[in-house]
């Protein structure tokens, strides 16, 4: 599984990193998410993507399997 970000559709609503900081976290200039790990690997990290991947209020974030 690897997570994509579209920072151009992010609005910067931090809810990928209240899901899991360790996976994501936000830009310091404009709040866009930031990928930490790209390829998440055991059933709690890819459960957190998939997680915020469904929450994200802009749908910036995707999965590829």
């Amino acid at each position: 599984m690897k997570i994509i970000a579209d920072t151009g559709r992010c609005v910067g609503a931090g809810q990928c990193v209240l899901t899991d900081p360790d996976l994501f976290d936000q830009s310091e200039d404009d709040g866009t998410v930031i990928v930490l790990i790209p390829e998440p690997e055991g059933e709690v990290a890819e459960e957190n993507a998939r997680t915020a991947v469904h929450i994200c209020p802009s749908q910036a974030l995707s999965l590829a399997e």
